[in-house]
């Protein structure tokens, strides 16, 4: 910063406010700086900031089950909004199926002295591990039908609605029988998802009983999708409304192999709206979540926390792409 002042006429106070709070200072003079900095090739020294400001301006975030398409996304959204936020991220993913390690991720990031802890948390496990778990950095939890504390806000896409979305689209076009393959039991997003299609499916006044359970993969959805379609000459069906993209393609491909049309005779609903959904064959009707808005809420929720404000709930809508795979 003296190499800086010096280069420029200027005082090392006046760097810093070029560097802190721009504004407040005259533009020819701030040009003048930022072009000395880019010159000089100065960076501010984070360690030596924190020891002033009492903040590391770095954000942890545990990445559970990071090999899936929802926490992957989310957790990369997260990551670019922290950055435009001028926040760094220190990223740690826990190791499949292995819960306990919670603990240790937190304390690791504890120790790091990050400003506040976003902990992606697709199963239940997670989630009351990071419950169990949280001291005193702020948090926030990303999982639908995770309870908020006073310490402890939740942010998430609203799963209940998109499958709400999903269904009603399916009976307005006329569907009736209209059977779920769910994600793994012990997700937040696959329960709420469940949810969804249920009350869609009981407000409309219609069976709610074909309910088969998954496992996020294009096989399971290729294995139920073929057992399901099996008996669909004595058991008819219209529809199958699939937890995610990835099993719904796992049904297009059994509905080829057993000779049922998309959507002439079985319409297929997805969700995620996954890369490439709308070259499926045929195009993929699915829900699409908004990662982009949910990685800026994630941010701006645990800035507010840490902050001070007590924890509680936040939403975002998702949105309904309607394709071939559902529509005549």
């Amino acid at each position: 910063m003296m190499d800086v002042a010096r280069a420029t006429g200027v005082s090392h106070q006046t760097v810093s406010r070029v560097i802190n709070r721009p504004d407040s200072v005259r533009p020819a003079t701030r040009e003048r700086v930022l072009a000395a900095i880019k010159e000089l090739g100065y960076r501010p020294n984070l360690a030596a900031r924190a020891l002033v400001t009492d903040s590391t301006r770095m954000i942890g975030v545990v990445s559970g089950r990071s090999s899936y398409f929802g926490p992957a996304s989310t957790t990369a959204a997260i990551e670019l909004a922290a950055r435009g936020a001028g926040y760094g991220t220190l990223v740690t993913s826990l190791r499949e199926g292995d819960d306990s390690e919670v603990d240790e991720v937190l304390g690791f990031l504890a120790t790091r002295g990050v400003d506040g802890i976003i902990v992606v948390a697709p199963s239940i496990g997670i989630a009351d591990a990071a419950r169990a778990a949280a001291r005193t950095a702020p948090m926030v939890v990303v999982a639908d039908g995770f309870e908020p504390s006073a310490r402890l806000h939740a942010v998430c896409v609203d799963q209940e609605l998109g499958a709400k979305m999903a269904v009603r689209h399916l009976i307005g076009a006329g569907r009736r029988r209209i059977a779920h393959i769910a994600g793994p039991s012990d997700w937040f997003d696959a329960q709420a998802r469940v949810r969804g299609w249920r009350t869609a499916m009981e407000d409309a006044g219609l069976d709610a009983s074909e309910l088969y359970w998954g496992d996020w993969t294009a096989e399971s959805g290729y294995t139920l999708g073929t057992e399901i379609l099996v008996r669909l000459e004595r058991e008819p069906l219209d529809a199958l409304f699939c937890s995610n993209d990835l099993m719904a393609l796992g049904v297009l491909a059994a509905a080829r192999d057993q000779g049922v049309p998309v959507p002439e005779r079985l319409a297929v609903v997805g969700y995620d709206d996954t890369a490439g959904a709308e070259y499926y064959a045929p195009p993929l009707t699915t829900v699409s979540q908004p990662f982009e808005e949910m990685g800026r809420l994630c941010v701006e929720v645990l800035l507010r926390a840490i902050a001070g404000e007590a924890g509680v709930r936040h939403s975002v809508p998702p949105t309904l792409k309607v394709r071939r795979s559902s529509s005549l």
